[in-house]
């Protein structure tokens, strides 16, 4: 029955790629039956990947250990979760995933209201790129492939994927880049098309709000996955899989505020079509960085050169041809405008190029080890030092920009207007900056990040205050409003920022370390506290043995403060063993626990950290996350209302 089952998944696997090659080339044949066919076969194609991937979830839950991969991946004593999330935890089911959430955003768009044209054009656009994602999957990546030896029993899961996060983290990032395949079918559907306007940017602007806030969530999940699992006390390793994820982050942030423009002034359409192709580029170049194993990362997957090449030739394909189409349809582009500098415009458009600048950086750091292999053979590492370097005084300019772009005026604003609204944001961020390189003595860059933080939070309570009538109420006929959707989401978005970089650079330049071997009732001094190693104890878990370390946390005057429990886990199935932190949290700072090897007789290597403010990270990235959400549902309200018009 089981093996019915599964078969069953494989031929809806097959079934979905016909439905999409048919989905590509229907929009060849053109009649009245076909636009009338055209929105149906997106939802049939979407029904059978779902079917397919049901049953790869089925063939784990069951332990069906005749597919290849439940027996590479699983085990008969699996915990529940870890049996589900297992089936996106390698690079078959993951890219099982992938097409699922892509074909999932296709049947959607074929429900939608679009002029025939668009619509058939968008559809057939979907439809290559399922075609594509579809044959790489049945062709090189099969997760129904089966074994020629069915063992008895699995061989398990990476003990550092078995935790929950695992179930949530791959999920939301691959909403994030597939949803960039939105915009990007939008991009190449307009330019056949030849209408980029306003309305067009109102159709797009919802997905690139999702693909983003999706992005931000996922990669914030990874990072504070990385920060209590890996051990290593960090939350961001400049690793190429990292990498991977960034860079599409910093063209959807920079798409996001491109299609504003033209919404909102029918202006930069070049640019905004660019991003959209650039941006879904750069999804395709994490995914072969992350698929082919060229680039070793601790997050990537097994060396495959079949489907790296494979992966390669959709990035080629994806990219080229949209260019190509771009180059030929430059005529679209034409009109020239002039923007003034003291506008919204360019403060945008600044921001634009520091955020398009900033992800060829890391486009470069990334991949620059690769091409010097390939070259003269020589192997090099490009790790923080270079990427902190390079990008810290963009990162700086976009603060301070930031700053300045909710403020201002679409139209033109003269200098005394711009001098108006920011000599006292300026002034007060001036002393901030006095006072801390002054009386504090701190290092100039840490100064400045953070000055220029509260600069950002500065000018958001002056967006509030005068966009609530707050500034003006005792003047006559003032009436106090409420603060509009819009507004709302662009003062948490970048508070967001502001919060997160505060986090990063407090974390950064004021973060302590000490090593040291400790026996039983020894203590260790990190800040103005100290630990007592009290000693091991040994614990059974559901499928693996605990070595776990107490420590005694006390202040300066001797008072308990609290108890910490770093461990160590061993798998004997996978024969593996992880570290487990014990992380004592404070809104001020993490303390930090990793207990390491040792015996009782000649101590055990304790690595103790503290991390001042790094919880503002992950707090600020979320921040930043739900001012996406506010934007998504004051789009949504807006869409409603002129509907209703």
């Amino acid at each position: 029955m089981n093996n019915f089952i599964v078969e069953l998944g494989h031929i809806a696997l097959v079934s979905a790629l016909v439905l999409s090659v048919y989905q590509f080339v229907i929009v060849f044949f053109k009649n009245e039956e076909n636009y009338i066919i055209i929105p149906n076969i997106p939802v049939l194609v979407f029904s059978t990947t779902l079917f397919s991937f049901l049953t790869l979830i089925y063939a784990f839950l069951v332990s069906d250990f005749s597919v290849d991969l439940v027996s590479k991946f699983s085990h008969s004593s699996k915990p529940l979760i870890y049996k589900i999330s297992g089936t996106w935890a390698n690079h078959e089911g993951s890219l099982l995933l992938w097409i699922l959430i892509l074909t999932f955003f296709s049947a959607i768009c074929s429900s939608l209201k679009l002029p025939e044209r668009f619509h058939s054009l968008l559809s057939s656009v979907q439809g290559l790129l399922n075609s594509l994602f579809l044959s790489l999957c049945i062709f090189t990546s099969n997760p129904f492939h089966r074994s020629t030896l069915i063992p008895n029993d699995g061989l398990g899961l990476n003990p550092i994927l078995q935790d929950l996060l695992l179930a949530f983290h791959p999920p939301v990032l691959y909403i994030g880049y597939v949803g960039l395949s939105v915009s990007f079918s939008y991009a190449i559907a307009a330019l056949i098309n030849g209408e980029i306007d306003k309305k067009w940017a109102a159709l797009i602007r919802p997905w690139i709000i999702l693909s983003w806030v999706a992005l931000t969530l996922g990669i914030t999940l990874g990072s504070y996955w990385a920060y209590y699992e890996l051990g290593w006390g960090g939350w961001w390793f400049w690793d190429p899989v990292e990498n991977a994820a960034l860079m599409p982050w910093l063209l959807a942030t920079a798409l996001l505020h491109s299609v504003i423009v033209l919404e909102m002034r029918n202006e930069l359409k070049a640019w905004t079509i660019l991003l959209c192709i650039l941006g879904f580029s750069f999804s395709l170049l994490g995914t072969f960085i992350v698929r082919s194993g060229v680039i070793t990362s601790v997050h990537s997957f097994a060396s495959d050169p079949e489907r790296g090449l494979v992966i390669l030739t959709i990035l080629f394909l994806s990219t080229a041809i949209p260019l190509c189409i771009f180059a030929l349809k430059a005529n679209l582009f034409h009109k020239k405008t002039e923007i003034n500098f003291f506008t919204k415009e360019m403060s945008l458009i600044i921001n634009n190029f520091i955020l398009v600048v900033s992800s060829f950086i890391i486009l470069i750091g990334t991949m620059y080890p690769l091409f010097l292999e390939i070259l003269n053979g020589s192997q090099i590492t490009v790790g923080a030092p270079f990427f902190v370097a390079s990008l810290s005084p963009f990162m700086i300019s976009t603060l301070f920009f930031m700053g300045i772009g909710p403020l201002i005026y679409w139209k033109k604003n003269s200098l005394v207007h711009f001098i108006k609204i920011f000599r006292y944001p300026l002034l007060f961020t001036l002393l901030i900056f006095l006072f801390f390189i002054t009386f504090l003595n701190l290092p100039l860059m840490f100064v400045v990040s953070f000055s220029l933080s509260f600069w950002l939070i500065i000018n958001i309570i002056y967006l509030i205050l005068d966009n609530t009538n707050i500034l003006t109420f005792f003047k006559k006929d003032s009436k106090i409003k409420s603060l509009s959707k819009y507004h709302l989401a662009v003062c948490v978005a970048h508070i967001g920022v502001s919060v997160f970089a505060i986090g990063a650079v407090s974390e950064n330049y004021f973060n302590e370390e000490v090593i040291e071997s400790v026996k039983p009732g020894e203590k260790i001094s990190i800040g103005k506290n100290y630990l007592i190693f009290d000693g091991i104890t040994q614990k059974m878990g559901p499928n693996y043995i605990s070595e776990i370390g107490k420590l005694t946390l006390l202040n300066i005057d001797g008072e308990i403060i609290t108890q910490m429990f770093p461990e160590k886990r061993l798998f004997p199935i996978e024969r593996q063993s992880t570290t487990e932190v014990a992380i004592h949290r404070k809104i001020s700072g993490d303390l930090y626990a990793v207990l390491g090897d040792g015996d009782s007789s000649k101590g055990y290597t304790l690595r103790i950290y503290y991390k001042p403010l790094v919880s503002l990270i992950w707090m600020g990235a979320l921040l930043m996350a739900v001012g996406g959400v506010f934007s998504l549902i004051a789009n949504y309200k807006k869409r409603q209302i002129h509907q209703n018009i």
